[in-house]
């Protein structure tokens, strides 16, 4: 079973920036797909981004293309996610999640998922 913490979150006035961070631990999670989700204040948790097991394809919901950018680094068991000129309406907490199957090529919403994180909290602070 694999382990996920995620960090970075915080108070961001809008138009500002933050780097999210997840790390794993214990099963390796550099073979599997990895993604980042969000639950806004009295919403349904929704995806946000993935990325492949090897970081070569992203992909991303249409409200956050061209502002976020997810990455990953599997020397140091890491995925990120940049957000940039954040909006009042992308305050939320966001988890990371593990795609449930190894090799996984899809990309999108309905990604299975094999374990999550706790989350950290992104709160506009305008």
């Amino acid at each position: 079973q694999v382990q996920l913490v995620e960090s970075g979150g915080g108070l961001v006035q809008a138009g500002g920036s933050l780097r999210l961070s997840c790390a794993a631990s214990g099963r390796t999670f550099s073979n599997n797909a990895t993604a980042w989700f969000r639950q806004a204040p009295g919403k349904e948790r929704e995806f946000v981004a993935a990325i492949s097991w090897n970081g070569g394809s992203t992909g991303y919901a249409d409200s956050v293309r061209g502002r976020f950018t997810i990455s990953r680094d599997n020397a140091k068991n890491t995925v990120y996610l940049q957000t940039n000129s954040l909006k009042p309406e992308d305050t939320a907490v966001y988890y990371c999640a593990a795609s449930a199957y190894s090799g996984s090529l899809y990309l999108g919403p309905s990604i299975p998922i094999g374990a999550w994180g706790q989350g950290t909290k992104v709160t506009d602070s305008s």
